[in-house]
């Protein structure tokens, strides 16, 4: 792919964490892109499914991998709001996605530049190509804006 062949897909992932500050989740949104379309998206839904896995990463993977009707996303992208917790990085790499993009980093519970680093280990199945702050801003205000008033 070339630069002028880039698409970016943050704003709609970061119209799905938006969705989710409205459901009263936590601000993050995914999008799953396999051959430059959109086959599945998600925001966090841990409260509404009552699943603490319901992260936006878990559900717009399975979301993608029912579509291709495969566990394995070989080929796709995924486009989140916030660096992957140590679980979504788990899931990333058994799916085998291709090409991860995350808007904002977490120091706090991230696990792809932060924590547990899980692409860094040895033991890693899977590492895939990592960009990082595309859409940062915006997706680090969602989620200050989400915390600040629920203070």
């Amino acid at each position: 792919m070339s630069a002028g062949d880039f698409r970016s897909f943050m704003p709609r992932a970061l119209a799905a964490a938006r969705a989710a500050a409205e459901a009263g989740e936590v601000p993050i949104g995914a999008v799953v892109v396999k051959d430059g379309a959109v086959i599945a998206e998600a925001h966090n839904s841990p409260r509404d499914l009552h699943d603490p896995t319901a992260h936006a990463e878990i559900l717009a993977i399975r979301r993608a991998a029912a579509v291709l009707g495969d566990e394995r996303l070989t080929g796709c992208e995924l486009w989140v709001t916030l660096e992957p917790c140590a679980m979504c990085a788990g899931a990333i790499q058994h799916a085998r996605i291709a090409r991860l993009y995350y808007a904002a980093s977490d120091p706090k519970g991230g696990a792809v530049e932060h924590g547990a680093r899980v692409f860094d280990h040895p033991q890693c199945l899977h590492r895939p190509e990592i960009y990082t702050g595309i859409g940062e801003a915006e997706a680090a205000e969602l989620l200050r804006g989400f915390f600040r008033e629920r203070r």
